[in-house]
């Protein structure tokens, strides 16, 4: 049975964020906004259904999907592109690769405790999420 990664979760640390944004060739400005936000996931799980929602004052972005089935991802509010996406679980751990321009893009999310940890990746850049439950 798969983590209940279910809940409303604030962010407390974004480590690296700024490289990771620049490997995905994110205009400057655009970094700069990003850089002062601290957005909050809501996380809809229904068996494989997942609605992971980033939401902050800036941009919010959702992602509807089933665990093991590809689709093509939308990627217009964060860096105008488009990716075939694969998002599987490895053990306790969402993983996500997306195909397309930018090489090793992806993501891994797992729960630890009270915390959910986001690892995003892409060109060599990994940055790392906490969020906490409310």
């Amino acid at each position: 049975m798969p983590v209940d990664m279910n809940g409303y979760w604030k962010m407390i640390s974004n480590d690296n964020f700024e490289e990771y944004m620049k490997a995905l060739d994110v205009n400057i400005a655009i970094r700069k906004i990003a850089l002062l936000l601290k957005p909050d996931k809501d996380i809809v799980q229904n068996g494989d259904h997942m609605m992971i929602k980033t939401l902050s004052t800036f941009k919010n972005y959702n992602m509807d999907f089933h665990v093991g089935k590809e689709f093509e991802e939308d990627l217009s509010g964060v860096d105008d592109r488009k990716c075939m996406t694969t998002v599987t679980w490895e053990g306790d751990k969402l993983v996500c690769v997306q195909k397309g321009e930018v090489e090793g893009r992806g993501w891994t999310q797992w729960v630890q405790g009270n915390e959910l940890h986001l690892e995003l990746r892409a060109g060599g850049a990994v940055c790392k999420q906490v969020f906490k439950k409310t």
